[in-house]
């Protein structure tokens, strides 16, 4: 079970989370300190990757036929 949470830090002790958990009290955790601002740009990469597919998988693309097909793969399956 993977959960990405935010929270702000209180004190070297302390944490205050955006949103509340369901986890049973005692419960063992592991945090993941990210710099500022790396969810931003992971969400920019993404941003950037998709449209890169948007060029290059485009709605007018047309159907090719499979007698244009020079080598074949034998071990296709359809």
């Amino acid at each position: 079970m993977e959960h990405l949470l935010e929270a702000q830090v209180i004190d070297s002790q302390h944490l205050k989370l955006t949103k509340p958990i369901e986890l049973a009290p005692g419960s063992t955790i592991i945090i993941t300190i990210e710099p500022a601002g790396s969810v931003a740009e992971e969400q920019a990469w993404y941003l950037l990757s998709l449209q890169g597919l948007v060029g290059v998988y485009r709605a007018d693309e047309p159907d090719y036929s499979l007698d244009l097909i020079k080598d074949t793969n034998p071990d296709y399956m359809p």
